[in-house]
């Protein structure tokens, strides 16, 4: 699809990544672009259109809907994570984590499907990870939600393609947001990031890899576990 003159819906858009993908989209030419948040007050990307969403809270994805009956492309970036252990965090933090990358990523897309085939079809963007195909322990949490929004982005690139929806996945390893800030190791630039996505929604790609480990992760799919964890045998590990 083309960004100049779409209108967009950005979750997540107060700071990160999703700030970078409303600053991106104005510069792509996006003639209105709606930013949400959990508490609206913080978007402070000049023109954008504060919205108050928590897409954990059904009421309040209908309600954004409601609002933005025009959009043309929907990026659902909202997240979070509670760096769940896979032995030793709280269950519940795994419902936390399933509740906002898998639950509340269907909800933002299933409300916003028939404002996107009333407005020719358009496109949603999930913000996925490289997690989505490779788990560690530490954060097992975020990486079973990942693969699980994974699958569900699949499904919804199917599901919508009647309608002339397009889905594409953006997988990216670290960024250097708030999120990330207590990682180490080399991190990707959020704007550069958002740009990369929204050229391969230009482009139709089903995917962007947006850096070379979610590459090097995607390739080593295919020679199963002893490719994707080769700690198990001594080696460095991919992630």
């Amino acid at each position: 699809m083309k960004l100049q003159g779409s209108v967009a819906f950005v979750t997540g858009a107060n700071r990160g990544l999703g700030e970078q993908f409303v600053r991106a989209l104005f510069d792509a030419g996006a003639a209105k672009v709606y930013a949400g948040a959990r508490d609206p007050a913080k978007v402070t990307v000049p023109g954008a259109i504060p919205v108050a969403v928590d897409i954990t809270d059904h009421d309040s994805v209908r309600a954004a809907a409601g609002q933005a009956q025009d959009v043309t492309l929907l990026i659902n970036n909202a997240g979070s994570t509670t760096r769940a252990n896979i032995l030793t965090a709280d269950l519940e933090a795994f419902r936390t984590e399933f509740e906002t990358h898998v639950v509340g990523t269907l909800a933002m897309s299933r409300a916003f499907a028939p404002v996107l085939g009333r407005n020719a079809g358009g496109a949603i963007v999930n913000v996925l990870s490289v997690l989505s195909w490779v788990s560690i322990p530490a954060s097992a949490g975020y990486a079973a939600a990942k693969a699980a929004e994974w699958s569900v982005t699949n499904a919804l690139r199917v599901a919508l393609a009647e309608q002339g929806t397009q889905v594409t996945a953006l997988h990216v390893s670290y960024l250097a947001t708030e999120m990330a800030a207590n990682v180490p190791g080399p991190k990707s630039d959020p704007a550069e990031v958002a740009r990369a996505a929204l050229d391969g929604v230009e482009a139709g790609l089903d995917a962007v890899l947006a850096d070379d480990v979610s590459k090097q992760v995607q390739a080593a799919l295919a020679g199963g576990p002893e490719a994707l964890y080769p700690q198990l045998h001594g080696d460095q590990s991919l992630v």
